[in-house]
């Protein structure tokens, strides 16, 4: 209890666990930044609680330290050969127990960020992006697109623009299942397969978007290497000829219409399943009609989730509140994002909102 107030005294936010049981239970939902251990508890000691971590491959690189009275070599020998990062002695002085926590997190981070920042230069010397980096202006439409990763690591969103001609484009939003390097990894798996399943079914002379995401699903369904890796995608046909937009979504959340006239946004709500979960996706498609001044969106799920008192929540509905709220006082695409995802929003996940604006 001492150590704990120490701690909390110091700006760190603590979670306490009464036993091994009890913090194995509580790590399913919070993966912590440090673990300190007592060594000697009731049923499971701290080397054991140790070699739990370490068979995991969730938890095994968690920053640990051992607290204990014993100072015996044979102690501290085992407990380094189990990973952890040093021994804490009981009764150490608060300046000295935070000066040694803020000493491992800052080498953690920095050895994070180098990481990071080395497959950032493999990945653009590949010229790997999943994400356009420009913007697209048709005859009728405006598209704008905002993407903002997660602690700058690469995540699992994708975007795609697919002009087929004059008159067609398809737009691409989907969202990979997972976290940052992993799901930023499969992502580019799912583009390939997107991409070639439009190309293809335009070369057939298929236009109908539910019917490319079941191509699309079924493909992915079958292929082995994307066994357990699921994604959303949301799909939008553009007719810039006609001002109409035709759109199909998987697992996706709703694309909302802003129209000028009401003030008001409707949401078009998908009624497809995960890519790849089964074979047939039960995909439908929307025809939306649209005049000028008419703005649509499509959105990723790290747009409407945020952190509120270490919980994370979701909420479409203050989303769409805050959106409906800048658009009614006629603000840009930049002014509308730099007001909804501020500092003061802790992100929780990468996010990409879409605009397609009729002009």
């Amino acid at each position: 209890m001492l150590l704990q107030k120490m701690l909390e005294s110091a700006g760190f936010l603590v979670t306490k666990a009464q036993s091994v049981l009890d913090a194995m239970d509580i790590l399913k939902d919070n993966v912590p930044d440090l673990i300190i251990s007592d060594l000697e508890m009731d049923q499971l000691d701290g080397f054991e609680f140790k070699e739990i971590l370490l068979s995991s491959e969730k938890y095994q690189n968690i920053p640990f330290l051992f607290l204990t009275a014993h100072n015996k070599e044979v102690f501290i020998e085992k407990g380094l050969s189990l990973k952890a990062i040093d021994y804490i002695p009981k009764g150490i002085p608060k300046e000295q127990l935070i000066a040694k926590i803020n000493n491992i997190l800052d080498t953690v981070k920095d050895q994070k960020d180098q990481s990071v920042n080395e497959l950032k230069m493999v990945a653009d010397r590949l010229n790997l992006k999943n994400v356009p980096t420009k913007n697209l202006k048709l005859k009728n439409f405006q598209i704008e697109i905002f993407h903002q990763t997660f602690q700058n690591h690469p995540g699992g969103d994708f975007i795609d623009l697919i002009r087929i001609d004059d008159r067609f484009t398809f737009l691409v939003l989907g969202d990979v299942m997972g976290k940052k390097w992993g799901a930023w990894f499969f992502s580019f798996t799912f583009l390939s397969y997107i991409r070639s399943a439009i190309r293809l079914c335009v070369f057939d002379g298929n236009l109908s978007v539910a019917k490319i995401m079941q191509r699309i699903n079924q493909v992915i369904h079958v292929d082995d290497f994307l066994d357990d890796i699921y994604s959303t995608l949301s799909l939008v046909l553009i007719d810039d000829e006609k001002g109409e937009i035709t759109y199909s979504g998987a697992s996706d959340l709703p694309l909302l219409k802003y129209q000028t006239e009401t003030n008001k946004i409707e949401q078009y709500k998908s009624k497809g399943l995960l890519l790849g979960f089964f074979e047939n996706g039960n995909f439908n498609e929307q025809n939306i009609s649209t005049i000028a001044n008419d703005q649509l969106f499509l959105l990723s799920d790290g747009v409407i989730d945020y952190e509120a008192n270490g919980v994370k929540k979701t909420d479409i509905n203050l989303f769409i509140n805050q959106l409906e709220t800048l658009l009614s006082a006629n603000k840009t695409f930049d002014e509308i994002t730099a007001g909804i995802f501020n500092k003061e929003k802790y992100q929780v996940d990468d996010c990409s909102l879409i605009q397609i604006k009729r002009i």
